[in-house]
């Protein structure tokens, strides 16, 4: 594996420290990491119920066709057709890949609306202890603050520990469009946050996209807050496995597959958000120029070139970010890795300067922002490269 001394000494005691953190996480956490099981949960319901529907006479096409499919029937109905089915079955059109933008806003509209009703019933269910009836209102309220009427949301799934994803910004008339990938304790819950707001999805894509307007400001752009996809809890067994960055993948693909227009994406991944760009990335559309990760452990390959991708792959860490201290190696699948900041990992290596720590890196007024905009905007030359030399420009130049 890649590491700043290749020394087999320095390699061999990576190694063992690795296995010695992976037994520490087994005798902490057990293997309940690894065992998920699988309810029947509101979205499972409503798909269910939409493989019975038919709409003017004709049952409705399998959830899971292809985006080109789905977007061609959506094209045969009047918006009074599209209206009722978004209405009908809102988890359903909501989360669908290839269902117009706005509709898929309404449908998550009104699912966000029932969810709340749904957890305001259950502040009060009696048959429930008092940290769920707390939790319950901690749903009400996220709920209640993303029915908000600016707010634009992809994608919305109540079931479980939640998921969702927010756009900023007009996603089909957009000139360049990023993808903020999260990284772990991603849920409903932790969407947003008034403490630490820039650590959150919602305050990253706020942050990226006030950025990318004021870096180049004839250039339309949108942002999505992606966290549509499980993230590991914490520190444990999952986050050091790739398995629910492997499922993240498939759904990043698929949100990829299905966006509108012709603009170029860029992908901002943190954390164990760079592990599940890292899994994806040989699978991205060709729109995807760029891929740009901030307190990576690692993408689960031993360089840039193994991601197999045409994407730019650009990485940063600040200086006193925790994840430095990772051992950046790959042992039967734990771990994720070399490190993508070391030079011969081949990123293009830009600064972090003012990230402070591992959750800083979207933070206003930070060199780690201004570069995320550059790059999410296409303006290469204003990135500023990590230490004295200008090798992450090299081979591109501003668009």
């Amino acid at each position: 594996m890649t590491s700043f001394d290749s020394s087999p000494t320095i390699t061999a005691w990576r190694a063992l420290l690795a296995v010695a953190v992976v037994f520490v996480m087994l005798t902490t956490t057990g293997w309940t990491a690894v065992r998920h099981q699988v309810s029947a949960g509101p979205r499972q319901m409503a798909l269910a119920s939409w493989a019975k529907g038919r709409i003017a006479g004709h049952a409705l096409p399998d959830a899971d066709a292809s985006p080109a499919r789905l977007a061609r029937f959506f094209a045969t109905l009047s918006a009074a057709q599209s209206d009722r089915l978004a209405d009908a079955y809102p988890l359903v059109v909501g989360n669908m890949n290839g269902a117009p933008v706005t509709l898929r806003y309404r449908a998550n509209r009104r699912a966000l609306a029932q969810a709340q009703v749904v957890e305001q019933l259950r502040t009060h269910d009696s048959g429930l202890s008092p940290d769920g009836q707390g939790q319950a209102l901690q749903r009400m309220n996220r709920f209640r603050s993303m029915l908000a009427e600016d707010r634009q949301f992809l994608a919305f799934d109540p079931s479980g520990k939640g998921l969702a994803a927010e756009v900023f910004g007009d996603l089909d008339r957009a000139d360049r469009i990023s993808v903020v990938v999260p990284g772990v304790d991603t849920n409903l819950l932790t969407l947003e946050r008034s403490g630490r707001r820039y650590s959150a999805p919602v305050g990253m894509g706020q942050s990226l996209y006030a950025a990318e307007r004021a870096a180049r400001t004839g250039t339309r752009t949108a942002v999505i807050a992606w966290a549509d996809y499980t993230a590991p809890a914490g520190l444990g067994m999952d986050a050091a496995l790739g398995n629910l960055a492997k499922h993240g993948a498939v759904r990043l693909n698929a949100l990829l597959g299905a966006l509108p227009g012709e603009a170029p994406v860029s992908l901002f991944c943190h954390s164990y958000g760079s592990v599940l760009c890292g899994v994806a990335a040989h699978r991205l559309p060709s729109r995807v120029a760029d891929i740009a990760v901030a307190g990576s452990p690692g993408m689960r390959v031993d360089n840039a070139a193994q991601l197999r991708t045409r994407a730019r792959v650009w990485a940063m860490r600040d200086r006193d970010d925790w994840i430095q201290d990772v051992p950046h190696l790959e042992v039967g699948g734990l771990g994720h890795g070399a490190d993508p900041v070391d030079p011969a990992f081949g990123s293009r290596i830009a600064s972090a300067g003012g990230a402070v720590g591992h959750s800083g890196y979207f933070e206003p007024g930070t060199e780690s922002l201004s570069n995320f905009a550059a790059i999410g905007v296409g303006a290469y030359d204003s990135v500023s490269c990590a230490g004295s030399d200008e090798t992450c420009h090299s081979g591109i130049s501003g668009a």
